[in-house]
């Protein structure tokens, strides 16, 4: 897809406002995947423990995408 074609779905402004949600779906993938790495190993205690780890990442990841969506969408009602 070319950058063109991004900008027009995908604005600039709204590619960048919150970074931390990105780095928050790829901590919840790595920790899934070394989950899923334990358990193959026949660790699954170790496993486990991770599996919880992951939910609570994935929870946090929700939490930013809602309160940045609540945030921006407050502001641009503000704004229009």
């Amino acid at each position: 897809m070319a950058d063109s074609e991004m900008d027009s779905i995908f604005p600039d402004t709204k590619r960048h406002r919150n970074p931390l949600v990105p780095i928050g779906a790829l901590v919840t993938a790595g920790v899934l995947t070394a989950g899923l790495i334990s358990f193959k190993r026949g660790n699954s205690q170790l496993g486990q423990q991770l599996m919880r780890a992951r939910v609570l990442a994935q929870g946090g990841t929700v939490v930013l995408m809602v309160g940045s969506a609540y945030y921006y969408g407050d502001s641009f009602k503000r704004a229009g």
